[in-house]
Formats: C-alpha cells, structure tokens, sequence
C-alpha cells in the first residue's frame, strides 16, 4: 500500500516514513499543502497523512481540493486542539483526525484502523431501497439523502450515521454503540466523536434534524 505524507517539517516526515516502511507501506512526501494536490492528481494513494498549518496551503484547504476528486482516506496532523479545527476537518471529509505531539506507533495503529474501516465499509442490500418520511428521502442504495426534494451533500461518515440510525429507528443507540458500529472497534476517539458528527448531520438535515432525539446521558435514536 502507498500513503502519502504531507508536512513542513522534515523531521516528522522522516519520523513517520520510518515507522510506515517498518510496516511495508511505500512512502511519498510533501512539504505543503500545494505539493500535496499536484501529488495526489498525478498517483493514486492508499492514504494521505497531512499537516494542517503548512506554508502556501494549509492542510484543511489541500484536503478540500483533493476530495474534489477522490474520496482517498485522510488522516490530519494538528498542534491546535480546539474542537472547532476538528469538527471543521470531519467537515470536510476527513477520516482521523491526530493532536501533535504524537506517538508514531499510535499514528501507524490509527492508520491500519482506517484502512481496515474503509475498506470493510458495509455494502448495502438492495432490499433496503427508499425510505421516506415527510420531506427527508433517503436512497439506501445510492446513498443519496433529498431534504424537501433537493439533495443534500454530506460527507462520506454523515452517510453511514444516518444510515445507521434509520436502519436502527426507534432503537435507543448507546454513543458507544455508534461508535462501534458505524467507527469501528479499533476507533481512537471518544464520545465528542459521536456528539460532533450528530451535529453536523442534523445541520444537513435541516427542518428534519428532529427526527433524531437525544437521549440525555445515553445517545441518540431516529424516531418517527
């Protein structure tokens, strides 16, 4: 498998190459943002491990044009913790997100995580079909969500926790649950994972966000 590793520091390139080679991954390196895009237009990765603060183009910026194109996993790398970075970055796509400083064994862990995540994502059975309640459609099939006739663009985990949640309706689901369903096992994160996601998938839900309850002190379920 081929990953590629985005940042402005040399050391940490280095850092990270080191330990992804100890795990036979084949390794190509950025040094900002811009280079970032122009490598991954020109070769096909397995995984992008990214900086977010890089000269010339910042992380987050070089993430939206790369997922202009292609849905490549992305795990970002970042010295600022503020929550708001992190539900900006899931925003936009991202599969992991990694607070600096951090153990490169960890970081490796949380890639093998991802790559196992995404390519073991459920498939879904075609009796599944259409589902529709007042103005919120959602095509299970073509993974398609129309809110009062007009799709709704959403990114790729949005997905699956609404899926989730409709095929599960009327189902009290723990945070723990969600994570372990729609996350995986082996997922990093924590509770404010789940809480994050569920905000930014009742804001693409508009008017129908009511259809998912939270449950005080437990989780969430999609009630109708």
């Amino acid at each position: 498998m081929k990953i590629l590793i985005v940042d402005d520091e040399a050391n940490i390139r280095l850092m990270i190459r080191e330990y992804a080679e100890l795990e036979d991954f084949e390794v190509d390196e950025a040094e900002d943002g811009m280079a970032a895009v122009a490598k991954a237009k020109e070769n096909k990765y397995d995984l992008i491990i990214m900086d977010v603060m890089m000269p010339r183009m910042d992380g987050f910026s070089a993430c939206e044009e790369i997922r202009k194109a292609q849905n490549t996993p992305i795990i970002m790398l970042s010295a600022r913790h503020e929550e708001y970075d992190q539900q900006y970055g899931f925003k936009l796509g991202i599969d992991d997100y990694v607070a600096k400083p951090f153990s490169p064994k960890l970081l490796m862990a949380r890639v093998q995580a991802v790559l196992r995540r995404t390519s073991e994502a459920p498939q879904t059975t075609a009796n599944a079909d259409r589902i529709r309640y007042e103005g919120l459609e959602i095509d299970m099939i073509g993974r398609e969500v129309y809110v009062n006739g007009k799709k709704v663009s959403m990114t790729p985990k949005e997905y699956e926790l609404l899926f989730y949640l409709v095929k599960n309706r009327n189902i009290a689901l723990t945070r723990d649950k969600l994570l372990e369903e729609v996350w995986g096992y082996d997922f990093f994160g924590d509770d404010r994972t789940v809480d994050t996601h569920i905000k930014m998938l009742r804001n693409s839900l508009g008017d129908y966000r009511k259809f998912i309850v939270t449950l005080r002190g437990m989780g969430y379920k999609f009630e109708t």
